[in-house]
């Protein structure tokens, strides 16, 4: 690949990133404030609805990206490249966490659609591995991002019944990053509480992960 190709890869890495934190931007507002954007005959209903729907849309990006991370990486890496770090049963927990992904991708798709809403679907991804080691280190950073990004979205979530159930998906997340932590020589519970973060940080974390965003079109 020659210097005008690689400048014009970069160019457009950059064009679609900015297209995704715009896109998410616009995720966002609809997550924190529907009732504002949908029309003034539209009931409390409606406007709760749509707002749930945009928060799980927001999850499910997250999702997306965290279950496209196991499964790219579990078909390059086997259980031999994990042998060495000392878990005999590392590469089986870590399918565990795969399947656990692909599990919060399929629940969050059926409650938007059970709620008449479109589910994002699609994207692509990016992740800065070359061995088993860096890809136990992104994972560990993609997990405890999305323990804080539902610590932070469950507030959100208007239904009473939605709220505990991302809660019940948000412990698990809290239980691949404590194992994750753990593998990796660091304290798997570093304090007593965590750090809700906003949709605006958790998207700016991510941000360089992502090639395309998942979207939601018909």
């Amino acid at each position: 690949m020659n210097e005008s190709q690689c400048e014009q890869r970069r160019d457009t890495t950059v064009r679609t990133r900015r297209t995704f934190l715009k896109h998410s931007s616009l995720l966002i507002a609809g997550a924190a404030g529907a009732q504002w954007v949908l029309p003034s005959t539209a009931s409390a209903q409606d406007a709760r609805v749509a707002q749930d729907i945009a928060v799980l849309n927001y999850a499910l990006t997250l999702e997306r990206l965290e279950a496209d991370f196991y499964i790219t990486g579990l078909q390059r890496f086997g259980a031999a490249d994990f042998a060495t770090f000392g878990f005999s049963t590392l590469f089986d927990r870590l399918r565990d966490i795969r399947d656990h992904e692909v599990v919060h991708v399929n629940t969050l798709t059926s409650v938007i659609q059970s709620l008449g809403g479109i589910p994002v679907t699609g994207g692509s991804f990016t992740f800065p591995y070359s061995d088993a080691r860096s890809f136990l280190r992104t994972g560990q950073v993609l997990e405890n991002t999305g323990v804080t990004a539902y610590d932070g979205a469950v507030a959100l979530l208007r239904t009473p019944q939605l709220q505990t159930a991302g809660a019940t998906i948000a412990t698990v997340e809290a239980r691949h990053a404590s194992f994750l932590n753990f593998v990796n020589g660091d304290n798997p519970f570093p304090s007593a509480t965590d750090t809700p973060k906003s949709p605006g940080k958790i998207i700016a974390a991510i941000q360089p992960f992502v090639r395309t965003a998942p979207s939601a079109s018909r």
